[in-house]
């Protein structure tokens, strides 16, 4: 099987410049519009104080409330995909399976969360985690004056230790969600290899486990690596659902500043301009870390 070619830098030609020539008319043209006929008060200061601010008792900037949206964001996206990533691989093996049992609880997973919006999803997986699941494991009585709950790293990886079973519940929402589209993509990355070398793996007497464990699983990474990164930048802007639900992210975060200084554009403009920053930055270093793994293949 030969390696797809390695994608060059292309040169900008005369229809690259027209093209960015239009889209940059077309932006002023809607930027004039706007100016002109929506009457505004434009105070873009208000706004940027909750992202930023001077503490005068510190004398120096801290983040504010948008920022710690940002960062509960990123922490609900790093262990929504961990957890996503676990439950697709299970879930993906079993789809392709040959035991009937584990294609039918795998197929319906998927169809269930694929077929009911993610905001019904979302309320009901949300309202049974926090309320009964949280209580069974006991998270509700962790100890807040502990040592590690009152550390900097509990701090860095999971947020307020007093929204930690909030946190912890809207995590697992996102990973149930998410985790029926990765079933997809560890499905179609397993079933692209072709049934020659299972057949020739067990014929030298590999068992099922070593065939998926040696032969199939290392050559299915490589294909569902580029598609899990795509999505871990769908699970960040799908984390804005969990809002509804009173995690606070930075779409709720957002709301707040919003009704609190009435400047309705500038905080969502911004809020939209840091979501683009963030998932645009990811993206950046995955295509950077697939071209240098492409490069090390060969």
């Amino acid at each position: 099987m030969t390696e797809p070619p390695l994608q060059t830098r292309r040169r900008l030609t005369i229809v690259d410049y027209i093209c960015f020539g239009v889209v940059g008319v077309v932006i002023a043209y809607a930027v004039y519009r706007v100016s002109d006929v929506l009457v505004y008060n434009w105070n873009w200061s208000r706004v940027f104080n909750f992202v930023i601010y001077y503490d005068e008792e510190t004398a120096r900037y801290v983040p504010n409330l948008l920022l710690e949206g940002i960062a509960t964001t990123l922490r609900l996206a790093f262990w929504a995909t961990i957890v996503a990533a676990t439950i697709g691989l299970v879930m993906g093996y079993m789809r392709t399976s040959n035991n009937l049992a584990m294609r039918m609880v795998s197929r319906c997973y998927v169809e269930l969360v694929r077929n009911i919006p993610p905001v019904v999803f979302i309320f009901i997986f949300y309202f049974f985690l926090s309320g009964q699941l949280m209580p069974l494991i006991g998270i509700d009585d962790l100890d807040r004056n502990g040592d590690f709950v009152n550390s900097s790293l509990f701090y860095t990886l999971f947020g307020d230790p007093r929204l930690f079973s909030n946190f912890l519940a809207g995590a697992l929402c996102l990973a149930l969600f998410e985790g029926a589209y990765i079933t997809e993509i560890v499905r179609a990355g397993i079933q692209s290899i072709t049934k020659g070398q299972w057949e020739a793996a067990r014929a030298v007497g590999l068992s099922p486990l070593n065939v998926l464990r040696d032969i199939i699983f290392p050559q299915a990474i490589r294909k569902i690596l580029p598609p899990l990164a795509g999505q871990f930048i769908t699970l960040i802007k799908d984390s804005a659902i969990v809002s509804l639900i009173s995690i606070q992210e930075l779409t709720f975060l957002a709301t707040e500043v919003a009704s609190t200084t009435t400047k309705v554009f500038e905080t969502w403009i911004i809020v939209g301009a840091m979501y683009f920053v963030l998932c645009y930055s990811f993206a950046t270093l995955f295509g950077h870390l697939e071209k240098r793994s492409m490069r090390a293949r060969r």
